[in-house]
């Protein structure tokens, strides 16, 4: 990245939304303070309520790092445990020019921060972003982990699924100038979810780039359990659908599929049940569908893994569909009231 010597590489702020991560933040801040940048660099964790060993693991961090002026640790508070405010503290108690937002089970690859650095000089980009790269340590996680990467699972999402460099709407977390940063206003609070989507949103709507390259890669954890899994993908779903309200035009066949798999399986099993069996080749087919689809995506995964890729798949696709299904209209008249207009550059 630094090839030149006399050339004076900006610093960077890490920001990190955390709440109940004792299991991965103390690597995922490693992971960060090991990368391969000759700038200085600041980690802010902003710490939510956690029930969990998370603060202590936090205040550790601080500690070590507390003589190296380079490299060091912050943390600030977010009572609300709401990420969209975590991550607003966050900003605003950062200082500086390039802001690298990455989650407390992330892993970010050792050349990630100078490559987006470099991406953002070379593209113009307001900000960039790459691959979520699901990885498991167990066999239930390294299923979910399949199916998150695989099309089956996600559709053809390229910071799942990877793709060509290029324009996107939005981007998996994101590495921003400051600035643009700072002229929207950062985050709109009311998106509990997605609100990475409506920041790029207002970015792009400002005239702003935002570009996906597979170079970046952060390293993901998935889920721990079928439950956990269920919550983050109805959620997901709940959302998206409040996404496709306030912003008519925005949703694709892709977020349809699901809440269409869930009602044609549901009116199966109905008409199979009160009717026909023949009802039942719907649920039916769905189920040998995800079956054989699990199989390419489990490939060189242990067995005991194998078996429960459709499981995850089935979970995804279902809580995914009955959250979007069930998005009330009065969560999307509450987040449309607090739009944000786009803040054009004075420039």
């Amino acid at each position: 990245m630094n090839a030149n010597p006399d050339v004076q590489l900006p610093a960077v702020s890490v920001i990190m939304p955390v709440l109940n991560e004792e299991r991965h933040l103390r690597g995922a801040v490693q992971a960060i303070l090991a990368q391969e940048y000759a700038g200085e660099l600041e980690v802010v964790i902003a710490l939510g309520p956690s029930t969990d060993r998370t603060d202590e693991i936090a205040a550790e961090l601080v500690r070590e790092t507390a003589s190296n002026k380079n490299k060091r640790v912050h943390t600030v508070p977010n009572p609300t445990g709401r990420t969209p405010a975590a991550l607003n503290a966050a900003i605003k108690a950062s200082r500086h020019p390039i802001v690298v937002r990455v989650d407390g089970h992330g892993m970010l690859s050792p050349n990630y921060i100078a490559t987006a650095v470099r991406l953002l000089e070379e593209t113009g980009a307001q900000n960039v972003g790459g691959i979520m790269h699901a990885e498991g340590e167990n066999d239930w996680e390294r299923a979910v982990a399949a199916a998150m990467t695989s099309k089956i699972g996600v559709g053809n999402a390229a910071f799942h699924t990877g793709g060509q460099a290029g324009e996107a709407e939005t981007v998996y977390l994101g590495v921003f100038r400051r600035e643009a940063l700072e002229r929207q206003g950062g985050y709109n609070e009311e998106f509990i979810r997605a609100q990475d989507w409506e920041l790029n949103f207002r970015i792009r709507e400002a005239g702003g780039l935002i570009w996906f390259s597979p170079e970046l890669k952060v390293s993901y954890r998935p889920r721990p359990s079928v439950k956990a899994l269920a919550k983050q993908y109805k959620d997901y779903g709940r959302w998206r659908h409040v996404v496709a309200r306030y912003h008519a035009g925005s949703i694709n066949l892709r977020y349809l599929a699901p809440p269409t798999a869930v009602c044609a399986i549901a009116a199966g099993i109905v008409v199979g049940a009160a009717l026909t069996p023949w009802g039942f080749l719907v649920p039916g087919g769905y189920l040998a569908a995800i079956t054989a689809g699990s199989v390419p995506a489990g490939k060189g995964l242990p067995l005991k893994a194998r078996l429960q890729i459709p499981v995850a798949l089935a979970t995804m696709h279902m809580s995914w569909g009955y959250g979007f299904l069930t998005s009330p209209r009065s969560l999307a008249r509450k987040v449309i009231a607090s739009r944000r207009p786009a803040v054009l550059s004075t420039d």
